[in-house]
């Protein structure tokens, strides 16, 4: 228990962080909108003085006064009201502005660990739904409701049995709005799972859109999003049913009160009890009184909705800041050491690669082959850091790589994955990572070693060519090889390849070899996950991965000698060419 004490305090003290700075502001804000609810009862002092004093004393100059002060005050009041709306919206736009670097840093970290890229996106339009509610009428409501009482007790004043009277009717409409609270929290996680499944199929459907085109079952992929479209708006529409329900039951139980109040008044006042100016003054405080009730109650499904992704947000930040920040290490170059790695599926938990330990040195380049689903991707991930381990380290020079900043360990590791994805940027901000310091010769560098060169200079804008969505502009083969560019920029220390070759002619295959060589020749190292033979040729090394098992790890002549080795001899009835034909093959139908 003891032990728990301290991380809860330390949470709560990164969370405090979300809304470091704003808490001045907010006791700024609802000093000013004590101010603006006193100024309110400008309406109600008015109609006292008119009936009172004005038509009782029939003076022009007293009525002219009192209305000259009146709009003196109703000006400071909508001048007040103006700066408080203003300060709301700025509120939004400054909690934007700092939490929405760390939100989208979440979003490109969610898919890594088996989130969706519409749940990932969920926390962007979280930061949307705070601004948005704090640039609406809802947080003017609930600053305003603590200074209810003033106006009851100004109708108490003019006489108890109006204040009873509006009191009674302050208490049915804050049981309207516990209500409300009750019956939308059940829904809204509802409602929002609900969006985030919705919006996931549509964004599958989005970035398949072409397989559903040549294969035609688009319409049942749209059949498929409009089911879950159904059950966000049955969700939706309960919420929205219990709102506006509450909402219209609030109304009327504001406008049964003021025709009480006017009723109770107009007795009291035959009874000798109250004057005529008190009636009016009576309903109008009264009105005022319950008007942030029903505000809050017409507005609260946006209420839960910010109150929801405010959560989400705060749990964001104790994510990001719960983590020590590592000590600034220098440059891996001696060793890449993988021991008892044990890596598991982030989305299911399923283990898919178990107990592998090896080790390499600078200037060496390993050849990872084997079955499909075997679980080499699975190890390329791992290497990079990409898939957090289950079990065992991957390390450079002896350091975890969780001991490495981010963006630093990023500088020293290239990786090319199965499925080259390029940035919506120019070929020159890819190749360069986004970095806005990029020098052009480490850029036309890292293409030269990955042999694209020569086939960017040849575009109409060089390496200032837009690339667009996903670079669907270009053949699988060059977007194959600008993110082997990619790789290679910065000369990394450790440069990972998921079937780089996947894609490339044999005048590719060439500059892919060559820029394996290059790596070893500087000091580097290499690992290649390989389908294809030709992608070992530079390879020194080559470790076999087959159900989620490390089965052999050597030099490549050892291991491949081996393999063959252990193949069963042809029948004798086979030809001798035919037998040089199945060995020389075989490494072929390893690598698949």
């Amino acid at each position: 228990m003891r032990s728990k004490e301290p991380m809860s305090a330390a949470r709560r003290k990164n969370a405090e962080k979300l809304t470091g700075g704003f808490r001045a502001v907010g006791l700024f804000l609802f000093v000013m909108s004590g101010i603006i609810n006193i100024l309110a009862l400008t309406g109600a002092f008015y109609m006292l003085q008119i009936y009172d004093r004005a038509l009782t004393s029939a003076s022009i100059p007293t009525l002219l006064a009192i209305s000259i002060l009146a709009v003196g005050l109703y000006f400071f009041q909508g001048l007040f009201d103006i700066l408080r709306a203003q300060i709301l919206v700025r509120i939004g736009a400054r909690l934007d502005r700092k939490i929405a670097p760390l939100a989208h840093r979440v979003a490109v970290d969610m898919p890594r660990f088996g989130f969706s890229t519409a749940e990932s996106l969920e926390r962007g339009r979280d930061v949307d739904t705070v601004r948005s509610f704090l640039g609406s009428q809802g947080p003017i409501a609930l600053f305003d409701l603590p200074w209810m009482p003033l106006f009851l007790a100004f109708v108490y004043i003019l006489h108890p049995l109006l204040g009873a009277l509006a009191l009674g009717g302050a208490v049915v409409l804050t049981l309207l709005t516990i209500a409300t609270e009750l019956m939308t929290r059940r829904l809204a996680g509802a409602t929002h799972t609900a969006v985030v499944t919705r919006n996931a199929i549509a964004d599958s459907n989005a970035r398949n859109a072409d397989i559903l085109k040549a294969m035609g079952f688009a319409r049942r992929a749209v059949e498929r999003f409009d089911r879950a479209n159904e059950d966000h708006l049955h969700l939706q529409t309960r919420a929205n049913d219990i709102t506006g329900t509450f909402g219209a039951i609030s109304r009327v139980v504001r406008m049964i009160l003021q025709s009480a109040v006017l009723g109770l008044g107009a007795y009291l006042t035959i009874q000798g009890q109250l004057s005529a100016g008190a009636i009016i003054a009576a309903s109008v405080a009264s009105a005022r009184a319950l008007a942030p009730i029903d505000l809050a109650i017409g507005n609260w499904k946006s209420v839960v909705a910010a109150r929801a992704a405010f959560q989400r947000l705060r749990e964001t930040v104790v994510a990001l800041q719960s983590a020590p920040e590592p000590m600034d290490l220098p440059a891996p170059e001696r060793s890449l050491k993988v021991e008892g790695l044990t890596v598991a599926a982030p989305g299911s938990g399923r283990v898919l690669l178990s107990d592998v330990s090896f080790e390499l040195r600078a200037g060496q380049a390993l050849g990872v082959i084997g079955s499909s689903g075997g679980g080499k991707t699975t190890l390329a991930r791992a290497l990079t850091g990409i898939w957090p381990t289950l079990r065992g380290s991957v390390r450079l020079d002896d350091a975890e790589l969780t001991q490495w900043e981010d963006a630093r360990l990023g500088s020293y590791i290239g990786y090319l994955p199965q499925e080259v994805s390029l940035l919506d940027a120019t070929i020159e901000e890819n190749i360069a990572r986004l970095d806005e310091a990029a020098e052009a010769r480490a850029i036309v560098k890292a293409a030269a070693a990955a042999g694209v060169h020569p086939m960017i200079v040849r575009l109409p804008d060089g390496y200032k060519t837009e690339l667009g969505p996903l670079g669907v502009s270009l053949s699988g083969g060059q977007r194959q090889r600008i993110g082997l560019a990619r790789a290679l920029y910065g000369d990394p220390f450790l440069v990972v390849l998921d079937e780089p070759n996947s894609n490339l002619d044999s005048e590719g295959e060439a500059a892919l070899t060559a820029a394996i060589e290059g790596v070893k020749c500087r000091g580097g190292i290499v690992v290649v996950i390989a389908h294809r033979p030709s992608a070992l040729a530079a390879v020194d090394m080559v470790a076999v991965v087959q159900n989620g098992k490390m089965t052999a790890f050597g030099p490549k002549e050892d291991v491949l000698g081996a393999v063959i080795q252990a193949t069963p001899p042809a029948p004798a009835a086979a030809s001798a060419s035919h037998m040089r034909m199945e060995r020389a093959g075989l490494a072929a139908r390893v690598l698949t």
